[in-house]
């Protein structure tokens, strides 16, 4: 499934991408193996809806950047185990307006979408998400892609702060948020290639992780 991914002559962007991305996000916790599945997940649904290779492919790496904006964001916050209180929630959502920030200005396709991903990845379909409380295809298609791709990955890995839970349990909690926290035909995707989430899930990373 992925061995025409990414597209040849594109691996050492795509290994820059994933450095700056673990960089981001270094002193949270590791997350090399996190940017690589959520690459993964993201192409597998942007296949699923009908886009071709290339463009599936420039999502796909370009959502290895959707928390870029972390690396803004106070490092008592990023390695905080303990819950957070209001204020500091407030301040830890900044990271998609600083994610975005850092990329709009550049002229690179690739770092245009990674910008979008940055501002959208926490946007809800029923509008209950953030920074913008956007609802529905208001949300850019990317980042539709990218909010399921990385709550799945949350849910079923391992954190510093959490453990993860059962594939099965987190493949119904993705199922339950169609039409409020996720896009139904995003939803409707995953449960159509499920097993090629749950192949990506337990692919042995090249950097070592799960």
């Amino acid at each position: 499934m992925f061995s025409n991914f990414p597209a040849t002559g594109q691996q050492e962007i795509v290994e820059h991408v994933v450095l700056t991305a673990h960089i981001a996000e270094l002193a949270e916790w590791d997350n090399r193996a996190h940017v690589k599945r959520v690459r993964r997940y993201t192409y597998i649904l942007a296949r699923g809806t009908g886009l071709e290779h290339d463009e599936a492919a420039l999502i796909s790496t370009a959502a290895m950047l959707h928390d870029l904006g972390k690396a803004a964001i106070p490092a008592e916050l990023s390695q905080k185990a303990a819950k957070f209180t209001p204020d500091e929630y407030k301040i830890a959502e900044q990271h998609t307006v600083q994610g975005h920030r850092l990329l709009s200005h550049s002229e690179s396709p690739l770092l245009q979408t990674a910008a979008v991903i940055c501002l959208t990845h926490h946007e809800r379909w029923d509008g209950s998400g953030y920074p913008k409380g956007l609802r529905g295809e208001a949300i850019p298609l990317s980042g539709r892609m990218v909010a399921l791709a990385d709550v799945f990955d949350a849910l079923t890995t391992k954190r510093p702060y959490k453990a993860a839970i059962g594939l099965d349990s987190a493949a119904e909690l993705i199922k339950s948020s169609s039409g409020t926290l996720f896009d139904p035909a995003m939803v409707s995707m995953f449960e159509a290639r499920f097993d090629d989430f749950q192949i990506t899930l337990h692919m042995k990373d090249e950097a070592g992780g799960s």
